[in-house]
């Protein structure tokens, strides 16, 4: 054998290794499965991505009654144009102007939530440059302190102050529930997928096993043991399963596919899929859950209960709003300071003079026709029926959760039953394939054995996926880890 062959079939049997590392199997538990998805899958990072978004919103809410620091002006502020001017005598000049008038401004403002209003200390500086005479003034505010407050009116901030911190509250529950969701999502394209591997794994045992057994039917032909019939029965039973195969392998494909999409599984363009082997749960914690805690759990952590005080909350800011601005709407606007002017920026701040600024503006309304009453009345009806609605919702929520625990624990006990049922089926197929082969047993009797063992083990997986379904949802409407005994957070 030459160099040149020696190192090609190295390189070829190099290649076909790393083929098979690449494609070793991935055995996950549904803890594991579960976990990923929370992990890395495109739902998760999302919930996070939102619940970030949250946080940063309820920030700024926060800063919003801190007090704010800005610096706003024009520099330069230059015109060169001609303005109309109106003469002593009524008719109209066109003068030319040419200058710059440049504006600064530093204020420091802070809200008053308890009334609504709002306080300001300013310091502000203007220059005027005539380009056409040469000159220049300047005007300021050294210092200047301001009141603006609402009479009669709604104030918002105080209501914002109630219902914001709950809106913050029930987004980080969404985002625990979002959580919590993407579990219960992950469960069921977990158990798709088992489900499908399972009836693969029937499909081909009940393959092997018709092969096999198709093979002693026609030694048992030619000994006169059975009928033509009953083995074209078996030729038939032979063919049925090699499309059962076929069929429950393209499912177990697209099912692996799904729960890979999901979890976020990603292979180099070179790398082949790794094919997932997945264990089947049946290790089950037997844990007592109380209802009327359940309940409690639910109400102290969902995001449904922070929601509906939420809501009774804003329906009655509504009523305000209603009452309020049907009133007599006034604002009380009133500063005092220190100003001056000079042609130096040092006259502004030399003996300055006292300046004062005091108005109330205000709206009475006279004739409205009862559209006053009407936004009234439709604000407690809205109310009312908010009230309504909460009251519903949570009827409707508590039986949930007695209905998931009652399932619970009913599925629990299924599970076990079911579990028997295939023990006892799969033995029993056992003892009908050895009574066949000892020509004990007809080709029907065998078919009916074939068809039990089969149901039970679908019916013992099936079993396990309705209890863990039971069990997530569970948690997702409660928050709440009965089988550990805490909060999920």
């Amino acid at each position: 054998m030459t160099p040149y062959i020696r190192i090609l079939l190295a390189f070829l049997l190099a290649g076909s290794a790393s083929l098979e590392l690449s494609a070793q199997p991935l055995t996950l538990t549904l803890d594991e499965v579960v976990q990923l998805a929370r992990e890395q899958s495109i739902a998760g990072k999302q919930a996070a991505t939102l619940q970030k978004t949250n946080y940063w919103k309820y920030r700024s809410f926060l800063a919003d009654f801190k007090p704010q620091l800005s610096l706003d002006g024009s520099l330069p502020g230059f015109t060169r144009s001609f303005v109309e001017v109106q003469q002593p005598d009524g008719t109209v000049a066109f003068q030319p102007v040419s200058n710059n008038n440049s504006t600064l401004n530093l204020s420091l403002n802070q809200n008053i939530p308890l009334t609504g209003g709002s306080v300001f200390v300013q310091h502000q500086l203007q220059r005027f440059d005539n380009f056409l005479n040469r000159s220049t003034l300047y005007n300021g505010i050294p210092f200047a302190v301001g009141l603006s407050q609402p009479l009669f009116r709604f104030n918002l901030m105080k209501w914002d102050r109630q219902t914001e911190p709950l809106r913050y509250a029930e987004s980080n529950q969404q985002y625990i529930e979002a959580l919590e969701k993407v579990s219960l999502d992950a469960m069921s394209l977990y158990f798709d997928l088992l489900v499908a591997q399972v009836n693969l794994q029937i499909a081909e045992t009940n393959r092997a096993n018709n092969d096999t057994l198709f093979v002693i039917a026609q030694h048992k032909l030619t000994m006169g043991k059975i009928s033509r019939n009953d083995l074209l029965q078996l030729q038939l039973s032979v063919l049925n399963a090699r499309k059962d195969v076929a069929s429950a392998r393209q499912t177990a494909e697209v099912a692996s596919l799904n729960l890979r999409s999901f979890l976020n599984l990603r292979n180099a363009a070179s790398d082949q899929p790794r094919p997932l082997i997945l264990g089947i749960p049946n290790q089950l914690t037997t844990f007592l859950i109380d209802i009327r805690q359940a309940v409690t759990e639910a109400f102290a952590n969902r995001s449904d209960a922070i929601g509906f005080r939420r809501q009774l909350l804003e329906a009655q800011r509504d009523v305000e709003k209603a009452r309020r601005e049907n009133g007599i709407n006034a604002t009380l606007n009133a500063a005092f300071g220190l100003s001056n002017r000079g042609v130096r920026p040092i006259d502004v701040y030399t003996r300055p003079q006292d300046r004062e600024f005091v108005e109330i503006q205000f709206t009475v309304p006279i004739m409205t026709w009862g559209r006053a009453q009407a936004r009234t009345e439709t604000a407690r009806a809205n109310q009312e029926l908010a009230l309504q609605t909460v009251e519903q919702s949570k009827r409707n929520f508590e039986q949930q959760i007695y209905t998931q625990v009652t399932l619970l624990d009913m599925l629990r006990q299924q599970v076990q039953l079911t579990a028997e049922a295939d023990q006892i089926a799969q033995s029993r197929y056992q003892i009908a394939q050895d009574r066949f082969k000892l020509s004990d047993l007809s080709v029907t009797d065998l078919g009916i054995a074939t068809q039990e063992k089969d149901r039970a083990r679908r019916d013992a997986i099936l079993a396990l996926r309705d209890y863990w379904q039971s069990f997530y949802t569970l948690r997702l409407l409660t928050l709440y880890d009965f089988e550990r005994n805490q909060k999920i957070n």
